[in-house]
C-alpha cells in the first residue's frame, strides 16, 4: 500500500494471516468441543498436474491442518473424465465427515467446469461458486464467501483502508476473485470498476483507483506509474516464472 507521495507502506500479509489463523483455530476448537471432538473437515480435489494449482492446494491443506481442521485430499489424473469427477463430488456431498468441498480450478479441457460447480452441495461450497452462493453475495446476504476476496477485505480492514466512498479498481474478472470481490466492495459502498483483457487504457483506469487489486494472473503487469500516490494496492497474483513465484504487481518499480 502506498502511504503517500513518498515511500510506500507495506501491509504485512503474513502477520494478518497469522491473526486470522489464530481466530479460526479458536473457532475450530469450539466447534469440535460442541460436536463430540469432531473437527470440521475439508476435502480438496485436484485434477491434473498444473504447477500453480499444486502450490495453491498444498497451501490450503497445510493451513487447514494448522488450525486443527481435518484435511482429505483427492488427487486425480489429467485424463480423469467428467463422469468420474462428478461421481467423486456426489460421494463427498453425501459424506457427513466432509463439511467443505474445494475443487481446484482450472480443470482439464474435457471437463465442463460449470457442470462441476453445479454438482457441489451449496452447503459445502467453500469457494462460494454455486449459483446460490453467488446470488446471495450479490444481494448483500453472503453465505459462504470465497477465501481470497475475503482475505483482501481483511487486509484492507487491518490497514485501516475504508472502502466506503472509495474508487476501487479490480484487474481481473475471474469467478474465484474478481467478481466476488466486486460484490464485497460494492456491499461496502465502494465505487467499483472491474477490468479485463478488453479494457481500454488499463493504465489510466488503474491510476484513478484509491484501492487497486491485481488478480489477473499476469506476471508484473501493474507498474509503478499505474498507481496514484496514497492508493492501497493488493496483489493477489501468483505466477511461476524463471525468477520464481511473482505477483501481478511489479513492486520493485511501484
Amino acid at each position: 500500500m502506498r502511504g503517500g507521495a513518498s515511500s510506500p507502506r507495506v501491509i504485512d500479509g503474513k502477520a494478518v494471516a497469522a491473526e486470522v489463523r489464530a481466530r479460526v483455530a479458536q473457532q475450530v476448537t469450539k466447534l469440535a468441543a460442541a460436536n463430540d471432538g469432531r473437527a470440521p473437515g475439508l476435502a480438496t480435489v485436484l485434477v491434473g498436474d498444473d504447477p500453480a494449482s499444486h502450490v495453491y492446494v498444498g497451501n490450503k491443506r497445510t493451513q487447514t491442518e494448522e488450525v486443527g481442521m481435518r484435511s482429505v485430499h483427492h488427487g486425480l489424473g489429467t485424463s480423469t473424465s467428467q463422469q468420474e469427477l462428478l461421481g467423486l463430488i456426489q460421494e463427498l456431498n453425501a459424506d457427513d465427515e466432509v463439511d467443505g468441498i474445494l475443487v481446484q480450478l482450472p480443470l482439464p479441457e474435457q471437463i465442463d467446469q460449470d457442470a462441476v460447480i453445479v454438482a457441489i452441495d451449496s452447503g459445502k461450497d467453500v469457494d462460494g461458486l454455486t449459483a446460490e452462493s453467488v446470488g446471495l453475495l450479490a444481494q448483500g446476504r453472503p453465505h459462504l464467501i470465497p477465501c481470497t476476496p475475503q482475505g483482501v477485505m481483511e487486509l484492507l480492514r487491518h490497514a485501516g483502508v475504508e472502502p466506503e466512498g472509495a474508487d476501487a479498481v479490480i484487474v481481473g474478472r475471474s469467478i474465484l476473485v474478481g467478481r466476488p470481490l466486486a460484490s464485497l466492495l460494492l456491499n461496502a459502498n465502494a465505487t467499483v470498476t472491474v477490468c479485463h483483457s478488453r479494457t481500454r487504457d488499463l493504465a489510466g483506469v488503474c491510476r484513478r483507483a484509491d484501492i487497486l487489486v491485481a488478480a489477473v494472473g499476469s506476471p508484473r503487469l501493474v507498474r509503478g506509474d499505474w498507481v496514484k500516490p496514497g492508493a492501497a494496492v493488493i496483489d493477489v497474483g501468483m505466477n511461476r516464472t524463471e525468477d520464481g513465484l511473482v505477483g501481478d504487481v511489479d513492486f520493485d518499480r511501484a
